[in-house]
């Protein structure tokens, strides 16, 4: 293995900024920004737009779409 070509591997805090949830995981993704976690230390902040906290899947709020009225009018609208 060459020395010097992989990306580092560090802890890193994956946060969800649209709802109050954050993980300590570890990653290659850089960061400028930091934030103290509940250890006491500094890691890197990475921020995210959706995660298990708010995605409607995971959170039991998804909508189920009438899909048997959508194939009948596509069938209408270009025959058999």
């Amino acid at each position: 293995m060459k020395a010097g070509i992989h990306p580092e591997y560090r802890e890193v805090v994956f946060q969800d900024v649209s709802s109050d949830f954050a993980i300590l995981t570890r990653s290659t993704m850089n960061s400028k920004e930091t934030i103290k976690w509940e250890d006491g230390k500094e890691y890197p902040l990475v921020k995210v737009e959706v995660s298990s906290a708010s995605h409607p899947f995971y959170t039991g709020k998804h909508k189920v779409l009438d899909s048997g009225g959508r194939v009948d009018r596509f069938k209408k609208r270009y025959g058999k």
